[in-house]
């Protein structure tokens, strides 16, 4: 297994996205990228930790890529909109590629550069790419909630739309 951690606004929806590409294992809500060790929601929330919302993926790279996953990755958020995921605003939702070694550096790097070269999205990527630093586990009650929530007016309107484009796009990357 290899690990995989990405930003991309909300963790509820980068959850439920990766939830469902084949050769995930597990994806665990949370946080990196800020600068106090063990931050709650709530410190997350006010935007003075610098920490993003994130998603780590336990994967097994026999069935799945790291580029696959940059792919799905790519084509699930908005990655031109700085600090921003629709309605959702903040550092905490920006998009990050937290890579755990050269190897998912330099394939980000070049991935995101093809990207904004082919012009596959009208405005410059402002994905970051930065080494990857400690995971915090988010409180128990973020963990799976399209799963335990799909009611929810949010995951309604917010990561069904997500979960659709995936059922179009990404069906062959589908368990």
């Amino acid at each position: 297994m290899e690990i995989a951690t990405f930003g991309a606004g909300c963790f509820w929806c980068v959850e439920a996205v990766f939830q469902q590409i084949k050769g995930v294992d597990t994806v665990i809500s949370g946080y990196m990228g800020g600068k106090i060790p063990n931050p709650t929601y709530r410190e997350i929330c006010s935007g003075l930790t610098g920490h993003a919302e994130v998603i780590q993926i336990k994967y097994n790279p026999q069935l799945v890529g790291f580029a696959d996953l940059l792919k799905v990755f790519w084509g699930t958020h908005d990655p031109t909109t700085l600090n921003r995921q629709g309605a959702d605003v903040g550092t905490q939702y920006r998009s990050a590629v937290f890579y755990h070694n050269a190897q998912q550096r330099e394939l980000a790097e070049k991935i995101k550069n093809e990207l904004d070269e082919s012009g596959a999205f009208r405005s410059p990527i402002v994905t970051e790419i930065t080494a990857a630093g400690s995971f915090y586990k988010a409180e128990d009650y973020h963990q799976n909630y399209y799963q335990l929530n799909q009611d929810q007016p949010y995951c309604r309107f917010v990561i069904q739309p997500k979960m659709d484009k995936l059922d179009k796009v990404f069906k062959n990357y589908l368990k």
